[in-house]
C-alpha cells in the first residue's frame, strides 16, 4: 500500500471518542461529616436560614465552597441533611412489642434540653420554608417522607398485633398528631416540649384516637 493510500485509509477509519474526564468526589469521613453538620446547625441557630450562606459554612468548617456544592448540591440540601443527622434516633430502631411502648420509646430518644433546641431550630426552618421552594422540597424528600414511612411501619406492626383496626380513620393523621403536639407546645403554652408533656399527649390524644386502650 502506498503512503497516500495508507493516509486515506487512516482518514476513513472511525475515530475513537475520547472519554470525558470524570469528576471525583473527595471522601469525607463520618467524623468530618458530623463536625460539618454541627457547624451548619450552629450557624442556623446564630443567623437563621435566610442569612446562612455557603461562604459562611465554608469559612466556619475550613472547607472549599466547591467541595460543599459537590457533596451536597446546595444550601437547602446541606441544611436538611444536617437536621436529619441531628435527630437522636429513628423509629426503625424501635420495636418494643406494643404501640404505646414504641411511641414512649421515641419520646425518650432525646432529653428535654435537646428537644428544646430542636424545637427552636424547626420553628426557624418552618418559617423559611414558606418562601424557599428548594428548602421545602428537600425537607419533604429527606425528612417528611422517610418519617412517614417509619410511622407506617410502626402502625403496620400495631395492626398486625391487633392493637389498631386497619380501617381506623385516625391512622392517616398519626404523624400530624405527633408533629402537632411537638410544634404547638411553644405556640399555645409558651413552653418547650418535654418528655413528660409528649408522653402525656400520646396517652391522652394519640393512642385513644387510634383506638388503643
Amino acid at each position: 500500500m502506498t503512503e497516500t493510500a495508507a493516509q486515506s485509509a487512516a482518514a476513513a477509519a472511525p475515530v475513537e471518542p475520547v472519554p470525558a474526564p470524570t469528576t471525583r468526589r473527595s471522601r469525607i469521613t463520618p467524623e468530618r461529616e458530623a463536625e460539618l453538620y454541627e457547624a451548619v446547625l450552629d450557624l442556623l441557630r446564630e443567623v437563621g436560614y435566610d442569612a446562612l450562606t455557603m461562604d459562611a459554612v465554608a469559612a466556619r468548617t475550613r472547607s472549599s465552597k466547591a467541595t460543599l456544592y459537590r457533596q451536597w448540591g446546595g444550601k437547602a440540601q446541606l441544611v436538611v441533611k444536617a437536621l436529619r443527622h441531628n435527630k437522636p434516633g429513628h423509629f426503625e430502631d424501635i420495636d418494643t412489642g406494643s404501640l404505646r411502648g414504641d411511641l414512649h420509646a421515641l419520646v425518650t430518644l432525646a432529653d428535654d434540653c435537646t428537644m428544646e433546641q430542636n424545637s427552636a431550630l424547626m420553628r426557624g426552618v418552618a418559617m423559611a420554608m414558606h418562601h424557599n421552594e428548594d428548602l421545602r422540597q428537600a425537607f419533604r424528600d429527606q425528612l417528611v417522607d422517610p418519617e412517614m414511612g417509619e410511622f407506617r411501619q410502626v402502625l403496620q406492626r400495631a395492626i398486625d398485633r391487633g392493637e389498631v383496626r386497619p380501617d381506623c380513620p385516625a391512622i392517616e393523621f398519626m404523624l400530624h398528631m405527633m408533629v402537632g403536639g411537638f410544634a404547638t407546645r411553644a405556640l399555645l403554652d409558651d413552653q418547650p416540649p418535654t418528655r413528660a408533656f409528649l408522653t402525656s399527649y400520646i396517652d391522652a390524644v394519640v393512642l385513644p384516637a387510634l383506638g388503643v386502650r
